[in-house]
């Protein structure tokens, strides 16, 4: 069985396994990592408007608490599954470790479909998961935040139940609050400021300046378009972006303020033009940086080959398979992984947690000046072992963010 034909917890499993032997490790430290510390399955009811009850079923998986709380987001979604939400918590596990903050990775998801759930359904199955997971979670044990079709309202309602059950206000409890409720500033932008930040490192590698760039991203969603607004904005010349319908690309660049402002509720905007091309068609066009912004498989051995980017920044989760990365990596494309690219969102994730566990708030400035320094930090140490080391980026980035966990953990005396 080759590599691509892995699952994403199989796959994760095979490249931490190689950074942990790497870094000298013993087997009995990958029997630890390579899955979550706690995995609790719930089942919650949910009473409908129609008056019945529908039974829902939600997970929180805490993959590793060795060096502090875990943290991670909640995602609602058809195809959430086990195997994912493990996954997805180790990714967390190694993001943070990566950009140094004082956590594991923890996640969680429910299988549902918000798209064809009222607003009063949808808070009463918010409230009924943080029901389902309240013993093992807290400012102190495990702090959720969004994550796929999930945002600040539901965040809002999550803390205001894990409130009630607790009798106190914890706002630290959860992230990616509204403002009011103690979020942060530059928390809904955090993860496209991160990328752009990842763009510029990498750049700066090749010596080319922003200005001269041509960028193009496949998704146009929450990352996906503030990412194309941030890049136009620095100067970089837009050339491609996809949504679900397809693709626009003009080598001249795409007029991105004319596309934001016609995009629909769903962020789709491709439907409105007859020459686009289809997001596969996307991925082989001329551009110096290429971001997957969407969903994960997109970059296979099938067209690794056909990449014309001098660049890839993954700003999804597992756009590019362990078969890609290794022809990339051969073919001389500098491959920022998705580990350290979309780190953006939990560094300011952890910066909401710190202002709420003090009480004193920062500016948007502040924010953006400390996750400037955060991420290229992270960058720089990952880069640096890619080259010491002569291995490839993301096997570099996960022998960074392990080796963090693998510390504790022998320190606590656990191994």
């Amino acid at each position: 069985m080759t590599t691509e034909n892995l699952n994403v917890l199989t796959s994760t499993q095979v490249v931490i396994k190689e950074a942990l032997t790497k870094l000298g490790y013993p087997d009995e430290m990958y029997d630890l990592l390579k899955e979550p510390l706690r995995m609790l399955s719930v089942r919650i009811p949910v009473k409908m408007d129609d008056g019945k009850i529908k039974v829902f079923t939600g997970y929180r998986a805490q993959h590793n608490d060795a060096v502090g709380p875990t943290k991670g987001g909640v995602r609602f979604h058809p195809d959430v599954n086990e195997d994912e939400v493990k996954a997805l918590s180790i990714w967390m596990s190694l993001k943070c470790g990566i950009v140094n903050l004082p956590y594991g990775g923890g996640k969680g998801g429910v299988i549902c479909d918000p798209r064809t759930m009222s607003f009063g359904e949808l808070e009463r199955l918010s409230r009924g998961y943080v029901r389902g997971i309240s013993q093992i979670v807290g400012p102190t044990k495990d702090i959720p935040a969004p994550d796929v079709m999930t945002n600040s309202q539901i965040m809002a309602w999550m803390m205001d139940e894990y409130s009630r059950i607790r009798e106190f206000d914890a706002p630290g409890f959860i992230t990616g609050k509204p403002i009011v409720l103690g979020g942060s500033q530059g928390r809904e932008t955090a993860t496209a400021k991160g990328v752009t930040i990842m763009i510029d490192q990498a750049l700066k590698k090749r010596g080319i300046a922003v200005k001269d760039a041509k960028v193009a991203i496949q998704g146009f969603g929450n990352a996906g378009s503030y990412l194309a607004k941030m890049m136009h904005e620095a100067g970089a010349k837009v050339v491609g972006i996809s949504d679900v319908h397809g693709a626009l690309y003009d080598e001249n660049g795409l007029d991105i303020e004319y596309l934001l402002d016609r995009r629909d509720s769903f962020g789709t905007v491709t439907k409105l033009f007859k020459n686009t091309i289809s997001n596969k068609e996307l991925l082989e066009q001329p551009c110096d940086i290429l971001v997957p912004a969407a969903i994960e498989n997109q970059i296979t051995q099938d067209n690794a080959d056909r990449i014309q980017a001098g660049i890839v920044v993954e700003a999804a989760n597992g756009p590019t398979t362990l078969e890609a990365t290794k022809i990339l990596t051969e073919r001389g494309i500098l491959l920022v992984p998705d580990v350290l690219a979309s780190a953006g969102g939990v560094v300011v994730s952890y910066f909401e947690w710190v202002q709420n566990n003090q009480g004193y708030y920062w500016t948007e400035e502040e924010v953006h000046a400390k996750l400037q320094d955060v991420m290229i930090q992270g960058f720089e140490n990952v880069y640096s072992l890619h080259q010491t080391r002569n291995v490839d980026m993301r096997l570099a980035a996960y022998m960074v963010g392990v080796r963090k966990m693998a510390e504790a953990a022998r320190f606590r005396g656990w191994i």
